[in-house]
């Protein structure tokens, strides 16, 4: 009997719950209505084309242009001008046309005569220079009385929307050309491996490898180099069981340094210490570090050992590290270090510096 009870009761707390439920949406842009989503962007969008519709049909129609010789021998000889404005910045002359008047030209206004602007303008003609115009308007008024006579009146209208353009697009093509060289060079417009994102330009570009990356060399594969083997051998056995060798009072080395002549396996040996150690691997090439800008190199070798050392213990491979060394002190030729100097010296201070790292084998 328990149990009938209990289940309606536990149906209506789901309907409930179920009832309480919010409608989900990306962002909160849709709204439910009866279980159906409507995008609010649809309404912005109706407003606008309703403004647009309005201003269509509702909107006065803009002045019809004409000629000199049609103002002067059908406007002012019948007397069917109310005014004439001269506008001086932009060379046109507005006609505006009696009420009586308007009839007169419905042909020419269009057929819906009624929905014209009553107030004018209704027509304009251009002028060459308002001296030539005065002269010839004096010219059409000689036989019409003194009190008929039309004198035009003067405008300055000034073309904001003009203006506005005139400031706003230079900066505009600026700052367009400015975001698209932008957006070329954060997303490395060379191409692969192109300049890469601007602000990221003092990060470290070493490619990291570990347990869940598929390298299948060891030292197995690499024929010789006996001696080598050897002691890098001790070195990835002591990151696997390093409590073996604290316990005798070892100490884990700083780093390895590879010599030798090209194609004699250095970088093969290095790929098999990764396939053996079974901690992160850490490889990155001696060119990364020097750029055209100045510090980057030293930049990329912090952020290169600050990575290391969230994964520690781990090894870090340079491979060509040349490309970096010099002996330094040796720069007679300028009074200001060089970058590789700059790198070299920051690589050895994050070796064996103050705040020396511990797990982080070179």
């Amino acid at each position: 009997m328990e149990n009938k009870n209990t289940r309606p009761d536990k149906e209506q707390e789901k309907k409930q719950q179920g009832s309480t439920k919010r409608p989900s949406g990306k962002g909160g842009n849709s709204l439910n209505f009866g279980g159906k989503k409507f995008n609010v962007y649809w309404i912005y969008i109706l407003i606008i084309l309703g403004i647009l519709a309005l201003n269509l049909f509702y909107s006065t129609k803009d002045p019809i242009e004409t000629t000199w010789q049609d103002v002067q021998v059908q406007m002012i000889q019948q007397g069917d001008i109310k005014k004439l404005v001269v506008v001086r910045n932009s060379g046109k002359v507005e006609v505006y046309l009696k009420d009586n008047s308007l009839s007169k030209y419905s042909g020419k206004l269009g057929q819906d005569a009624e929905k014209v602007n009553r107030q004018g303008p209704h027509f304009y003609f251009t002028i060459g220079s308002i001296d030539a115009f005065e002269r010839q308007l004096e010219d059409a008024q000689k036989e019409i009385t003194i009190s008929e006579r039309i004198s035009p009146v003067y405008e300055d209208r000034p073309n904001y929307f003009g203006e506005i353009v005139t400031w706003l697009l230079p900066i505009i093509i600026l700052v367009g050309v400015w975001l698209f060289i932008f957006k070329r060079i954060s997303k490395g417009g060379a191409g692969p491996g192109g300049a890469g994102n601007i602000f990221s330009v003092g990060k470290s570009k070493a490619q990291l490898f570990d347990k869940e990356s598929n390298i299948k060399i060891d030292f197995k594969d690499v024929a010789g180099l006996e001696e080598a083997k050897v002691e890098i051998m001790e070195i990835v056995d002591f990151l696997k069981n390093p409590k073996k060798y604290t316990s005798l009072g070892g100490k884990i080395p700083k780093g390895v340094l590879l010599v030798g002549p090209p194609g004699t396996g250095k970088t093969l040996l290095a790929k098999a210490v990764a396939g053996e150690a079974n901690v992160p691997f850490f490889s990155m090439s001696g060119s990364d570090f020097v750029e055209m800008f100045v510090g980057v190199g030293a930049s990329r070798v912090r952020d290169l050992f600050k990575q290391a050392k969230e994964k520690a213990p781990c090894i870090v491979f340079i491979d060509e590290i040349d490309a970096i060394g010099r002996a330094r002190g040796k720069n007679v030729n300028f009074s200001s270090n060089d970058e590789r100097e700059n790198t070299l010296n920051q690589l050895l201070t994050e070796m064996d510096g103050f705040a020396s790292n511990q797990g982080v084998i070179i």
